[in-house]
Parts: structure tokens; C-alpha cells; sequence
């Protein structure tokens, strides 16, 4: 016979079992935008020039391989290609963060796969004329993470980036995404691994009418302000739309060609 402090002890213990077996865990993604100083631009142009000349690289010894050897090459082999050989002949991809190299090759061998798998288009070079720039970093060591009192972000090679960190989060971070969008703005994307929280379920319907004076008004009554943004950048939009009409169509290279003819 067991004591009934035995009995819930036991009874405690299976109940953190299934709530441990039940949790669900997501990975999310936090998107900031950071203004790195004049050093930090530097050394992120930097980064997307290696990863680009890593990928186009590790791209031509596959096909290279494939065509003499008809032997298929493994992101692993691209990686010691890599490490072993490229670094040697190019020793400033030394200056840039590893973890980028690697999913670059990482890329590009998903890539390659999705080509035989789902008969996508085959891999294409990168240009250095592309708009996309970005390159990814994995988390080890505490390399990564936000000090969201300061609004800096911390990042391999990079220290301390000032930051706009205007949403918390809580969780394991995986790995963190630096691009440049064609305005030229920097932004860092975080992937958290964090519990996910089930929203309570209620019995309850809800209708929702949109309108022009209010955004929208619900079946309960309730009003919502429309924020209306465009009067915001009325005054904006009549500049750049005067800048617009005084300017020249740009003719195409083949005309500015003939004319010089």
C-alpha cells in the first residue's frame, strides 16, 4: 500500500510528463531594422561579396565535376572545397563570418536539389548588379543576441549594431538574416526557436463591416478610427510626383547607340 503523499508525488510527476510531451515549440522570425556605423557597412558589403563569390564558385567546381568525373558532389564536399581550398588561394574570405560561407554553400546545394526534386530552373550565378543582398549567421557561443534596454543587436564580426528593436521576444535564437534592401536600408531578421502559446477558443462570432469615416465597424457596435496614412504623405507625393514629370525617359542602350552613329 502506498501513502497518499507517495500517491501525489506519482500523480505530480506524470502530470509534468504530459505537459512537457504537449508543449509545442515554433520558430519565429523578428525583423529589425539596424544602422550600422561606417565600419560595420564595410565589413556587411563585405560578407555579400564572399558569399556570393563562394557560391558562384562552389557552383562551377559541382557542374566542373560532374561534367569530367559524372560524379555528384555533396554540400559537405562544397564545404571542404571551401575551407581547404579556396580560403588558401583567396585568404581574404578569411576576414568575413564562417557561418555565412557555409549557408551560402548551403544554399546553393538546396538549390541544386530543388533543380532534380521539383524541376525547377537550374542554379543561375549570382550577379554582383543583384538588389538581393543578404547573408545568414548561425547562433553558438552567445555570437548573437538583443539587449533590447540599449536597442542593440549584437552579431559575429559586427559587435554591436544599433538597432530599432520596437517588439520583444523570449526563446532560444537559431540563427539571424543581415540584408540590404535597393533603398539601401539594413535590416536583421532573428529566427527564435519559442513556445507556442494557444490562443483561448469562446463561443462567439464576430462581424466585421469596413467602411470610408471609420476603418471598419464590428457586430457589437464598436468603432475603429481610420488612421488614414495617405494625408501623411500627400505633401510628399505631390514632390516626387513634380520631380517625376521634369524628368527626361531614359532612351535604351541600342538607340543611344544608332544616335551616336
Amino acid at each position: 500500500m502506498q501513502c497518499r503523499k507517495c500517491i501525489e508525488r506519482n500523480a505530480e510527476k506524470v502530470y509534468r510528463k504530459s505537459r512537457v510531451r504537449w508543449r509545442q515549440w515554433v520558430l519565429k522570425a523578428y525583423k529589425y531594422r539596424i544602422y550600422p556605423n561606417s565600419e560595420q557597412r564595410i565589413q556587411i558589403a563585405k560578407t555579400f561579396g564572399c558569399c556570393r563569390f563562394v557560391y558562384n564558385q562552389t557552383l562551377a567546381y559541382r557542374k566542373e565535376v560532374y561534367e569530367k568525373e559524372k560524379k555528384s558532389v555533396s554540400k559537405t564536399d562544397c564545404n571542404n572545397y571551401c575551407n581547404r581550398q579556396l580560403k588558401k588561394e583567396y585568404e581574404w574570405l578569411k576576414e568575413v563570418d564562417k557561418f555565412a560561407l557555409t549557408n551560402a554553400i548551403y544554399n546553393m546545394d538546396a538549390a541544386y536539389q530543388k533543380f532534380f526534386k521539383e524541376h525547377a530552373g537550374y542554379p543561375k550565378f549570382k550577379s554582383k548588379h543583384d538588389n538581393h543582398k543578404s547573408y545568414t549567421t548561425n547562433f553558438t557561443n552567445g555570437n548573437i543576441a538583443v539587449d533590447f534596454e540599449e536597442n542593440r543587436v549584437k552579431l559575429p564580426k559586427l559587435k554591436n549594431v544599433k538597432a530599432k528593436l520596437h517588439r520583444n521576444f523570449s526563446g532560444q535564437i537559431k540563427s539571424a538574416t543581415i540584408s540590404q534592401v535597393p533603398s539601401g536600408k539594413y535590416y536583421v531578421s532573428i529566427l527564435v526557436e519559442t513556445e507556442h502559446v494557444e490562443l483561448p477558443h469562446i463561443n462567439q462570432n464576430t462581424g466585421i463591416d469596413l467602411g470610408i469615416k471609420e476603418l471598419c465597424i464590428t457586430s457589437a457596435g464598436k468603432k475603429y478610427e481610420n488612421p488614414k496614412i495617405i494625408r501623411k504623405y500627400e505633401k510628399k507625393l505631390v514632390k516626387l510626383q513634380r520631380q517625376l514629370a521634369h524628368k527626361e525617359k531614359k532612351k535604351p542602350k541600342l538607340l543611344q547607340n544608332k544616335e551616336k552613329r
